[in-house]
């Protein structure tokens, strides 16, 4: 068999496209959709292109703020006088629950225009922000990160499906590519961010100025976003018939095998740097530059190496993935062999990222929404377990052990999507 069959033996969907980009994808039918009140499937004028452009900018912000305590974690510590462990916290926290809001939120708000629901989400960000800066204790501070996850679980739940609906599906392609500029952005500035503004300004001024930078977003989203009307109601029925298909679970596997991996390195990445290869800051913030851009190019190219086959590229691109990071566990020494490796784990991570995604919507692609919820469900929870693993190894062992271990656990991702590759077979993409 190959991928151009069939997400499952036994269902037949209809035919859909699915387009792709760097941390989000989605599938649209190919049937012309009735038309309701709002965006309507031909909307690709200006108007709409702007609202693609609003949306990108929300993400970016959700992304930016994600990531930005990452570069700030030595300060909060010394300022809420807590430990750099503990502090270690304002990252964890929000993937865990992220992943316990995704799942709730597809099923509480089937019914709701898009259009509010990203505005809000949007202003859920802003709290957060405010609150991180004006906290008096860490335990505020935790909170507000709490409320950070389950807007980020609900964001990429409703946002999957949105670049489409805005312009139609004969431009989705292109929507969902400035929508992932966007989250690729966010990723590229939120760090290195967080490091050159905590140190010009402090730490609490950095949240206060993500905050302004939030509003300015909602903003600009309250003008130029139009009605987005949902799909339908959304049932645990959904979510069941979902994850009961022996496609979608073996991708949710190799998904969240890779994320383990990912994240179990990625999470101690800044160590490694400076005490295992003995970077500057100043260097080390242009390497997450440089990272970032380069999952922005591996996203712009994911799409056209799909349409040979989803199962093939997660694997190959895993596979190289958790070469570079053994690589650079053994190498990482050497600041001429780090810098380049950390260049293609960037680039290729960005071919990886969507092809988690998008192997479920090939699987399941005639309920979007649901897909994405479990998705994000699925690999928030990884996240959080490969940080988790990250931190027994960095306290147990070497930072060389950690990116060891790391490769090999992304290595078995590409194993299992092999061996997932004989027994499913995925829709043919458009």
């Amino acid at each position: 068999m190959n991928e151009s069959e069939a997400g499952t033996q036994t269902h037949r969907a209809p035919p859909v496209r699915v387009l792709t980009a760097s941390s989000c994808a989605t599938a649209v039918s190919t049937k012309p959709p009735a038309r309701r009140a709002g965006v309507t499937p031909t909307e690709s004028g200006r108007r709409g292109w702007a609202s693609v452009g609003a949306v990108a900018l929300g993400a970016f912000v959700v992304v930016m703020t994600e990531t930005m305590p990452v570069g700030l974690l030595p300060q909060i510590a010394e300022g809420l006088n807590v430990s750099l462990g503990l502090a270690g916290l304002m990252v964890l926290v929000p993937g865990a629950s992220a992943a316990v809001s995704a799942p709730l939120f597809f099923l509480g708000s089937g019914r709701f225009n898009r259009r509010p629901v990203i505005l809000t989400l949007g202003l859920t960000v802003l709290v957060s922000n405010v609150a991180v800066a004006a906290a008096p204790n860490f335990a505020l501070v935790l909170v507000a990160r709490m409320l950070l996850g389950a807007t980020i679980g609900a964001f990429w739940t409703v946002v999957s499906p949105v670049g489409p609906k805005l312009v139609g599906p004969a431009s989705g392609t292109r929507a969902i590519t400035i929508i992932a500029a966007g989250i690729s952005g966010g990723t590229v500035v939120g760090l290195p961010a967080g490091q050159f503004l905590g140190d010009l300004i402090g730490w609490r001024l950095t949240f206060a100025t993500a905050a302004a930078a939030t509003l300015i977003v909602v903003i600009t989203q309250t003008i130029l976003l139009p009605s987005i009307p949902p799909d339908g109601g959304t049932h645990m029925r959904d979510l069941i018939n979902t994850v009961s298909r022996r496609a979608v679970q073996f991708g949710m596997i190799a998904g969240a095998v890779v994320f383990v991996g990912q994240f179990t390195a990625w999470t101690y990445i800044t160590p490694f740097l400076m005490d295992h290869t003995h970077l500057s800051s100043g260097t080390i913030t242009l390497l997450f530059v440089i990272y970032g851009c380069g999952g922005i190019v591996g996203s712009l190219t994911a799409g056209s190496l799909f349409k040979r086959g989803v199962i093939a590229s997660f694997a190959g691109s895993a596979a190289v993935v958790g070469a570079l990071v053994i690589v650079l566990a053994i190498t990482g020494k050497s600041a001429w062999a780090a810098v380049p490796l950390l260049t293609l784990w960037g680039l290729v991570w960005g071919i990886v990222n969507p092809a988690t995604l998008v192997w479920l919507l090939d699987a399941a692609p005639e309920n979007q929404e649901a897909v994405s919820a479990v998705n994000v469900t699925n690999l928030q929870v990884a996240l959080v377990v490969g940080s988790a693993v990250g931190a027994i190894l960095v306290s147990t062992s070497s930072l060389p052990t950690v990116f060891l271990t790391a490769g090999f656990i992304i290595l078995a991702s590409a194993l299992l999507a092999g061996v997932a590759s004989r027994f499913v077979t995925l829709r043919r993409r458009i």
